[in-house]
């Protein structure tokens, strides 16, 4: 492909860390969610149920769509869409949260290469 051609596509990737202060009302939601698809077999609706009760994560993963989060963009056609949701152990003061440094490293290991490159060359 040429570059035209492969510019029109995007890959957008977004990390959303979320507190649950309402573990109740998310459960509410996400079954209310189950039941109003009209499209969703008796069988799965059981199962559903069961997992958002048992589980934020997986309450949450029902209640959002990736296509209401660009739908309102011009310009754009949604193509592909995937998404998960997991409980995680959140220290806001933790290295690995800060998202500012996961840039840093790439750019650290950029730096970490040319230096290594000019290692090598003759003098």
């Amino acid at each position: 492909m040429s570059t035209s051609e492969t510019s029109r596509y995007v890959r957008l990737r977004v990390d959303v860390v979320l507190e649950i202060d309402g573990p109740e009302e998310l459960t509410e939601a996400a079954v209310g969610r189950i039941d109003a698809d009209e499209y969703m077999p008796e069988d799965e609706r059981v199962h559903a149920r069961s997992a958002v009760r048992e589980d934020s994560a997986e309450a949450l993963a029902y209640l959002i769509e990736p296509f209401d989060l660009v739908s309102e963009v011009p310009g754009i056609e949604l193509v592909q869409a995937s998404w998960s949701s997991e409980e995680v152990e959140y220290d806001p003061d933790a290295q690995e949260w800060d998202l500012d440094e996961e840039d840093g490293d790439e750019d650290d290991a950029d730096d970490a290469d040319d230096e290594e490159e000019d290692d090598r060359a003759p003098v």
